[in-house]
């Protein structure tokens, strides 16, 4: 696999104040390979990305953007073995200017957050980069922003409200189940209550709603809050559990008399976002506009 060798210099403080220099050499190029920048890269998710997209085939490490650990090696900050001579800079535009010198396919991946992750895309595009952005939390008006933009400039981008496979597996089991029963409870844990109900538990209840069905008639009126929060119009429950030290899981439990079917899915580590994020980078390359989901492409 061929290596991307990107070197962070400091002037020294007696001379003239300027902007840092940043380059890029590749060594035993490979025009096959896919550039991949990561936005994000010191977060937990972000360094985990660093490891599997370093490993997979076909794919090359080309940058490293956070605000954190500045002119760190990437390599030494993931624990890997051999540093990957790659810097973590803080200007996106600067690698971007440096990859696309090559005329190579690139892709960005954005581990932002909903506030930059627009002007993060719109910078890609501008240098005919396409873009893999998994951002909680990001506005249903940011994607309609995002896929204006990218239609105008016949730019892929993938937009992954989750990059678990298991968790687009539970979602599909549940579509299928919801014609089948008239009673659904989702029951989540996670190790905090930033994001509650979270997303996924959010997605799985506008999924199933406006199916013809009216789930849990019988206390579908009730306003006891034990009972959890209803999201949507048709009575699907949500009970969030903030447990630290367990999983980030999600169960939905479906019943009828005499019958109960119960679909659940556990995250334990972040690595297990790793495949799918790796197909999500193997699938944008191909893209022409924006695709919201990556189920689309299971």
């Amino acid at each position: 696999m061929a290596a991307v060798n990107c070197h962070f210099y400091k002037l020294s403080r007696h001379l003239k104040p300027s902007r840092p220099s940043f380059t890029c050499s590749t060594s035993q190029p490979s025009q096959n390979n896919i550039k991949v920048i990561i936005n994000g890269a010191a977060k937990e998710i972000g360094r985990a990305a660093v490891v599997a997209v370093t490993k997979a085939r076909g794919m090359e490490l080309a940058g490293a953007v956070d605000n954190h650990f500045l002119g760190e090696d990437i390599g030494l900050l993931c624990d890997m073995e051999e540093p990957l001579e790659i810097p973590v800079v803080s200007d996106l535009t600067m690698v971007l200017g440096s990859i696309s010198q090559g005329k190579e396919v690139g892709v960005v991946i954005d581990f932002t957050d909903p506030s930059t992750v627009y002007e993060n895309v719109k910078q890609a595009t501008a240098f005919g980069m396409k873009s893999v952005v998994y951002v909680p939390r990001i506005k249903p008006e940011t994607v309609s922003a995002l896929s204006a933009l990218c239609d105008k400039a016949t730019m892929g981008c993938l937009v992954a409200p989750t990059l678990s496979i298991g968790s687009i597996l539970l979602q599909q089991a549940v579509i299928m189940a919801s014609f089948h029963y008239n009673n659904v409870e989702l029951v989540e844990s996670r190790p905090n209550a930033a994001d509650l109900p979270s997303p996924e538990a959010i997605q799985i209840a506008n999924n199933i709603s406006n199916l013809g069905q009216i789930y849990n008639r019988e206390d579908s009126s009730t306003d006891v809050k034990a009972r959890g929060q209803v999201i949507g119009e048709d009575g699907v429950r949500v009970h969030s559990m903030v447990l630290p030290g367990l999983p980030s899981s999600t169960q939905v439990y479906f019943s009828s008399p005499g019958d109960v079917y119960t679909v659940k899915h556990d995250i334990i580590d972040v690595r297990s976002l790793m495949p799918g994020l790796l197909l999500a980078i193997r699938k944008v390359v191909r893209l022409k506009n924006l695709v919201y989901g990556l189920e689309k492409f299971l």
